[in-house]
């Protein structure tokens, strides 16, 4: 078995639990904007929608098609308008409470602490995410997981984002590692293993929803809990 000496992770839905800590921040929201009185949908529907619209912004973003002001900018008012209100209806600071709400909660991936806590003697740790530096910041904070990272490389840091390859090349320069004896951990078949493959680094697909998918990947696992057995 190759001997690894950096690990590499991505954060969101890889160590930091995204869905679950949204879903609770818009469920505060919904309560705290009284969402409700609109009567036209349910928090559920609410959550979901906002799932639906995400997750094609982020694709967007993560193919360079939008930067980061559209993400914040158009997210909310894309979910009112698509869920029935009028423009004037939807409440002026909504993005930015969420902004500032969802990142201090503290959920993160079962198992998370127990694997860090595991290879924080072993190897030498280290974040690279596509997320925000104020964002990903206050998130390793809140879970009290940044103790165990060296460097954590945001694209908006270094101008390039995953799967561009410059990403990860900077982050083997920064952390003084080298592609032989890193490995990278992550949930995002085109970001994290396309991006990692692309230069020639091992890779750890985390895929706990077990999807089924045709892309090479060096080891594959559906709970956190089986690093150890890689490693």
């Amino acid at each position: 078995m190759k001997k690894y000496r950096h690990i590499f992770f991505d954060l969101d839905h890889t160590l930091w639990d995204f869905e679950k800590n949204s879903a609770e921040t818009l469920a505060d929201l919904y309560r705290q904007y009284e969402l409700t009185s609109f009567n036209l949908f349910s928090e559920s529907i609410f959550i979901e929608k906002f799932n639906h619209v995400n997750n094609h912004l982020w694709a967007l973003y993560h193919r360079g098609k939008i930067n980061k002001n559209e993400i914040r900018e158009t997210r909310f008012k894309k979910i009112f308008l698509e869920l029935g209100l009028t423009e004037s209806q939807i409440p002026a600071d909504f993005a930015e409470v969420y902004l500032l709400s969802c990142p201090q909660k503290t959920n993160i991936i079962p198992f998370a602490k127990e694997v860090l806590d595991y290879l924080l003697p072993k190897y030498e740790l280290h974040i690279i995410t596509n997320g925000f530096n104020d964002v990903q910041d206050t998130k390793l904070t809140s879970a009290k997981i940044k103790k165990y990272f060296k460097e954590v490389i945001t694209s908006e840091s270094i101008g390039y984002k995953k799967p561009q390859r410059e990403i990860f090349e900077y982050a083997l320069d920064v952390s003084n590692a080298t592609v032989n004896t890193s490995l990278m951990i992550g949930d995002n078949l085109h970001t994290d293993i396309m991006g990692a493959r692309g230069v020639n680094m091992d890779q750890v697909f985390f895929n706990p929803n077990d999807l089924s998918h045709q892309q090479k990947v060096t080891y594959e696992i559906n709970c956190l809990s089986e690093l150890p057995n890689i490693l």
